[in-house]
């Protein structure tokens, strides 16, 4: 499943580390490097200029991402949200809001350096900057230090912890009345997962676009595939530099092919979750039956 959509998160981070204008063509002088148009346009730049294996970069990363995050975000959730159900007077609202923002803070922080990674991987036009992720590491490692791997983890933490509230919220709210529908193989929770993913990742997308951002940052900074990132510092510098030099459409750059990414994944992911769940408790009932 990552591996078939990862094409789709190269040209979602190409998209949102663009800064010059489609509608303006006076920011694109002294421009050295692609000028991307919508999701279409930018896949057949990439496979152009970089091959088929252009639309994998980061993907060894990505994939090291998407199965550790999974596994220490649903822990967390169960962890926090089993410890509020034993507290008196707590909607359900509530504690799936907060059930959700935490385990989206702890599983964000635990990867987020191979977040980073990826989001650098991805930024990598035919130049290679990084010879292998082993390489990586050391260049990052000796050139920024340990929080050099942590660049942008505010913005992360910030788009998350709303994001994650807002979907388990959209989620458990979803999902009572679509159980009642008669929907083929239970699919009431994948499209309880879509309808909220689309919600919580179109309120949050501008943290996102801030973050792939301030990954860049550092002395590899007029190498990736834009030679023209500019130096950014802070969320708030960041979020006033976009605004001024772009307009509110640069803050939302790469929402439609991002949308297109992760409403499928959580509807499989919820389906598979609420499975398994079940699965679990059938087996802990005949244990203790």
């Amino acid at each position: 499943m990552r591996f078939c959509i990862a094409p789709l998160d190269v040209i979602k981070i190409r998209l949102q580390l663009q800064i010059h204008s489609l509608t303006d063509p006076l920011s694109h002088q002294g421009v050295t490097g692609p000028i991307y148009k919508g999701t279409l346009g930018t896949f057949r730049s990439i496979v152009r200029s970089e091959g088929i294996t252009g639309l994998w970069k980061g993907n060894i990363p990505a994939e090291a991402l998407y199965i550790t995050y999974g596994a220490v975000q649903f822990s967390a959730y169960r962890f926090v949200s089993s410890y509020l159900h034993t507290l008196p007077h707590i909607p359900d609202t509530v504690e799936s809001f907060i059930s959700g923002a935490a385990a989206g803070t702890v599983a964000t922080t635990v990867t987020y350096p191979l977040d980073l990674l990826r989001t650098r991987f991805a930024a990598q036009g035919t130049e290679k900057i990084y010879a292998s992720l082993l390489a990586s590491v050391r260049d990052i490692t000796g050139h920024e230090g340990p929080l050099g791997f942590f660049q942008g983890l505010g913005a992360g933490v910030g788009q998350i912890v709303p994001y994650m509230g807002l979907f388990f919220t959209g989620y458990e709210t979803l999902k009572i009345p679509l159980a009642g529908l008669d929907l083929p193989f239970g699919s009431g929770n994948a499209t309880a997962g879509v309808l909220a993913s689309v919600m919580a990742k179109t309120t949050v997308f501008p943290l996102d676009t801030i973050r792939k951002r301030l990954q860049v940052q550092g002395p590899m900074r007029g190498r990736y595939v834009h030679r023209n990132i500019p130096l950014y510092k802070g969320i708030a510098g960041t979020f006033r530099a976009i605004l001024q030099r772009e307009g509110v459409r640069g803050l939302y750059r790469g929402l439609p092919v991002s949308l297109l990414k992760a409403a499928p994944a959580s509807a499989v992911t919820m389906w598979t979750y609420e499975r398994a769940m079940a699965a679990m408790q059938t087996v802990a009932e005949n244990l203790d039956g």
